[in-house]
């Protein structure tokens, strides 16, 4: 008999099925006896009466994975309206160790660094799993909205050959004897795909060597990269982002039932001396956390949004790829996405002529024999360009109310963790 899903149980009331899982929770009572078994799409509610199943089910521990054959019969009480009766246990895997924590309570009461020592297991956690469900459902949006929009997916190298890309360390790598480096971002990658494909976008992670031991930071995490040709200035990216966001909010309300903001038609902005004014800070050439959050309650008292698009940061704070205002070369056409007074966007225009390059780099102080492969692309014609990156995990954090990014990844690497 084939296996079905808990999800699917009530299409099969008064038939006999076969279900599949963990063993989610046990309540022996003196007369009859709960056996609730869990899947990836939801929970089962088994009824064992009979004494020799009821003394097979006694002997097993949770988490144990279990396949049960039995009548599908409803019972408005149980999960789904339907319960199973009559139920034949066949031991699929038995659990013969003491569970760090209990997984059948609706949250998981272990500290964090606890769970994410027993990641294989507090992973399985409705709560936990909802987390990995939502960046799925993102992930297929983001993809969704770019292929709409003419975008290509690409995917580009990890490992790189220079440490090129500056404002974040980097990692080191023996490769092959000589050094090399795990990629910051596919920046420049991007860049020159455009000067290929046009519109090009990229799922994939990205490594950074920084030493900041937040709840908001990690060593490794997945970027949702986009880079676009022919535009007149970063509006045009902003536009592209802007219904980006509208398409990922929308699948992962369809595909998990997880309420999602609004998505303006046109997400507020204010340049970045605006927003120093909005919040009465000085300028130190970037925002800190608590502007930004001041910023997230403007936005939303003063243009009910949950997001906010920042404009116009120094040029001293941007990579030097990026393009300055003509208005005012002292500042960008850059900016940052705001959701929930949270950065989770950084994007903009881009330099695209050659000698742009080649004269910011030397005002940088850099050389430019490392840059070589790179620049090429700009010597052979590229157009007005610009693109932006987003952090999944942050977003997934800030979307699901989950106070340290930690908690929205799978297996975090971070200033002190490297396992499992």
């Amino acid at each position: 008999m084939q296996r079905i899903l808990s999800t699917q149980l009530a299409r099969h009331t008064g038939r006999p099925v076969t279900i599949a899982g963990w063993i989610h929770r046990r309540r022996l009572l003196k007369s009859v006896a709960f056996l609730i078994v869990r899947d990836a799409h939801g929970l089962s509610q088994v009824v064992v009466t009979e004494p020799a199943t009821r003394a097979q089910l006694e002997s097993l521990a949770e988490e144990s994975v279990v396949e049960v054959t039995a009548t599908v019969t409803g019972n408005e009480q149980a999960p789904g309206g339907v319960e199973l009766t009559g139920p034949a246990i066949r031991v699929l895997s038995a659990v013969d160790v003491q569970l760090p924590f209990d997984m059948h309570r609706p949250a998981l009461s272990a500290s964090l660094p606890t769970q994410l020592d027993h990641a294989a297991l507090a992973l399985r956690h409705p709560a936990r799993r909802a987390a990995l469900q939502v960046a799925a459902a993102a992930t297929a949006g983001f993809r969704t909205a770019l292929t709409e929009q003419r975008f290509v997916e690409i995917h580009t190298p990890k490992i790189v050959g220079s440490s090129t890309e500056t404002g974040a360390g980097v990692f080191t790598v023996d490769y092959f004897g000589r050094p090399a480096y795990l990629a910051q971002s596919p920046q420049f990658y991007k860049q020159l795909m455009v000067g290929v494909l046009e519109r090009v976008f990229e799922v994939g992670p990205v490594f950074r060597a920084e030493p900041s031991d937040t709840a908001r930071h990690l060593a490794q995490y997945t970027s949702l990269d986009a880079e676009m040709g022919f535009v007149a200035d970063h509006r045009d990216v902003m536009a592209a982002l802007n219904r980006t966001l509208g398409v990922m909010t929308s699948t992962i309300t369809e595909r998990t039932r997880v309420a999602t903001p609004k998505v303006p038609a046109e997400i507020p902005a204010v340049s970045f001396t605006e927003a120093l004014r909005i919040v009465g800070a000085r300028d130190d050439g970037d925002l800190a956390p608590e502007h930004e959050r001041a910023l997230g309650e403007w936005a939303v008292r003063e243009h009910d949004s949950e997001f906010l698009f920042v404009t116009g940061y120094p040029m001293r704070k941007r990579p030097f790829y990026t393009h300055p205002d003509p208005r005012d070369e002292a500042y960008s056409n850059g900016f940052d996405l705001l959701f929930r007074g949270l950065e989770i966007v950084t994007g903009g225009q881009r330099l695209h002529r050659y000698d742009d390059y080649v004269a910011a780099l030397t005002a940088a102080g850099e050389p430019l024999e490392p840059y070589a492969g790179y620049l090429a692309g700009f010597r052979y014609g590229m157009p007005p360009h610009g693109g932006w990156a987003i952090g999944l995990e942050r977003f997934v954090a800030r979307l699901l109310g989950i106070a340290n990014v930690r908690g929205a990844t799978a297996f975090p690497r971070d200033l002190h963790r490297c396992t499992p």
